[in-house]
């Protein structure tokens, strides 16, 4: 059951990211949002599926370094926005044609 279970969460968690990257955050606050959100995804998902998606181009990352501590920021690319928008088009057709299928 675990293994469908995160068959059936990998795509959310692609669009939740691109979803919530419109403004520069760094992993670990993104891993605290998903959270909070409900979407929990560890930093061994989280991270790979941050630097794929920055090879892709559909995400863009910047180093801040003036704090005590370094952080690698990520925010969404023009080109991740049209994909994220693309992808909520077919979740929400998705989530009406399962829930028809659901309440039969």
């Amino acid at each position: 059951m675990a293994g469908l279970a995160s068959e059936l969460r990998r795509g959310t968690v692609v669009l939740g990211v691109l979803t919530l990257l419109t403004q520069p955050t760094y992993g670990w606050s993104l891993i605290a949002q998903m959270e909070e959100l409900g979407l929990p995804a560890d930093g061994n998902t989280l991270y790979p599926l941050l630097r794929r998606l920055e090879k892709q181009g559909l995400l863009k990352s910047e180093w801040e370094t003036a704090g005590a501590k370094p952080r690698k920021y990520y925010v969404i690319t023009p080109e991740g926005d049209e994909v994220r928008r693309e992808l909520s088009g077919q979740w929400y057709t998705t989530v009406e044609s399962m829930t028809e299928i659901l309440g039969r």
